[in-house]
């Protein structure tokens, strides 16, 4: 698509306004010269790239939107200067940014001076979401170089056209440097999904759609300036935990079994049931992560996928786990509270996870929970195993399905360490306090949610996060951080 036709099929009819500004005098080498008036006679453009004000569904946003006919929609020191301008003054008029670049990077006819113009346009994006705006990009075929490795893959949210070329270097140049061709399936949008990468592949068709959703969650509706004040402050995390079941009721092996079971509900269905809208993204791994809307209150979502329909237990990777920081950082930039749902065997055992850093993914991520200045909700939804549980648990308040559990290992672990044998581990699961209830009584979850009925349990755990969330955002941000530091001081005892 041509930068024209993409600006049509997103914003709302006639919305546009240009801020496109003339580029200073041409550059002195003839040729280059002529490859420019070449461009600009072919596309109608003056630029590589066209900015402005527009509306989505209504919603003012700023658009920059690149033009691959105009020099293959390479980046030189005046293109960059143009990004740089619409950035800043999406900054000031505190607008949504939206970045649609397809391009071949650098252009080579400005070497140096161009490559090093990708730091301004980056810096002016680290202002644009440090002042708590949404930055969005759609990386189209071909989005390379310089332009994929900075502000083209930055945004809080990265959509990737079906079937682009998307990377650093491209297949001729690597076959160059390297003597052998680039494997073909390396730099697609479905091998970066399946990384944690990208965020999701978008037809063109279905942007509109998508940015729309997306807004809903990210933009609010007023300028910050003008939001309303917070209302009086909720009380702090409650002393003791409030049950919906008799503490003491049921048996902890009976509840791993159940966890276990495969018809259970997982938190992919436990978001789509709970929320008022819910815009999954990412790949079909053991990570379920995207924007949702829970008893009116917007924010980011992150779980884990414990089992694919029928397929076996998926283990929490190291690049799950730097998709949970980058969903963190997100929420803490644009202001908004992250939910968790654990649900896991466990974080990867493996020696590609050793090598790929999974342990200090996990350390980074208690980090990234634990120093947020926004709201952390947890659902311990069912399987609470490991280092992969302990990621997401960092939180300001707990909540627990009925059946859930928390431990160190699995109990057969668990009786491999203490009995050398895992035929133990229903007498483990017992002693070691790891259901719900006893998580309940020693105030490591705040909140416990019955399961049955079964089939009311989504609504009825929804509920709960809402009003969690109620009592959460009510905090005045010095609140809430004192009251965190407090109840970590004293988890555990």
């Amino acid at each position: 698509m041509t930068a024209r036709q993409l600006i049509d099929l997103i914003a709302d009819p006639g919305s546009l306004t240009g801020w496109d500004e003339p580029l200073g005098p041409p550059p002195a080498d003839p040729r280059y010269r002529a490859s420019l008036a070449r461009a600009c006679e072919r596309t109608g453009l003056d630029e590589a790239v066209t900015t402005g004000r527009a509306t989505l569904a209504g919603r003012p946003v700023a658009l920059i939107v690149s033009e691959f006919d105009f020099l293959g929609g390479s980046i030189g020191v005046a293109t960059a200067e143009r990004i740089t301008r619409a950035v800043e003054r999406a900054t000031a008029e505190r607008l949504p940014l939206i970045a649609l670049p397809v391009s071949g990077g650098t252009r080579m006819q400005e070497g140096a001076a161009a490559f090093l113009c990708m730091l301004r346009v980056t810096a002016a994006v680290h202002a644009h979401r440090a002042a708590g705006l949404p930055y969005l990009t759609y990386l189209r075929n071909p989005t390379m170089g310089g332009v994929f490795a900075s502000w083209g893959t930055l945004g809080h949210l990265v959509l990737a056209e079906p079937g682009a070329r998307l990377g650093f270097l491209g297949p001729r140049v690597y076959e160059q440097l390297r003597g052998e061709p680039l494997p073909p399936d390396i730099q697609r949008p479905d091998t970066l999904l399946a990384r944690e990468l990208i965020d999701a592949t978008v037809a063109p068709a279905d942007l509109r759609d998508v940015l729309r959703r997306a807004l809903t969650v990210l933009a609010p509706t007023t300028p910050a300036s003008s939001a309303p004040a917070p209302s009086a402050p909720a009380p702090s995390a409650p002393a003791a935990a409030e049950p919906d079941e008799e503490p003491n009721g049921g048996d902890a092996w009976e509840s791993v079994l159940r966890t276990r079971r495969t018809d259970r509900i997982g938190a992919r269905e436990f978001l789509a049931l709970a929320a008022e809208e819910f815009l999954p993204l990412g790949g079909s791994g053991a990570l379920v992560h995207g924007l949702a809307v829970i008893g009116g209150h917007r924010l980011l979502a992150v779980g884990q996928q414990r089992q694919a329909p029928g397929g076996p237990a998926r283990p929490f990777t190291a690049a799950d786990l730097r998709a949970v920081r980058r969903l963190a950082q997100t929420a803490g930039e644009l202001g908004l509270p992250l939910l968790t749902v654990v649900d896991t065997t466990g974080a990867e055992l493996s020696v590609r996870a050793e090598l790929d850093g999974v342990a200090v993914e996990i350390a980074h991520c208690l980090h990234a929970l634990t120093a947020l200045h926004t709201p952390v909700l947890a659902v311990l939804l069912g399987q609470g195993s490991g280092g992969g549980a302990l990621a997401l648990l960092p939180a300001d308040r707990v909540l627990a399905a009925e059946h859930a559990w928390l431990a160190p290992l699995p109990p057969e672990g668990a009786s491999a360490i203490v009995h050398r044998d895992g035929a133990h581990a229903p007498e483990l699961a017992r002693a070691q306090g790891i259901r719900a209830h006893d998580l309940a009584a020693a105030g490591l979850v705040d909140r416990i949610v019955a399961e049955d009925p079964a089939d009311t349990f989504p609504a009825r755990l929804g509920t709960a996060v809402a009003a969690a969330l109620g009592e959460l955002t009510a905090l005045p941000t010095p609140a809430l951080l004192a009251a965190r530091a407090h109840r970590n001081r004293h988890l555990g005892g």
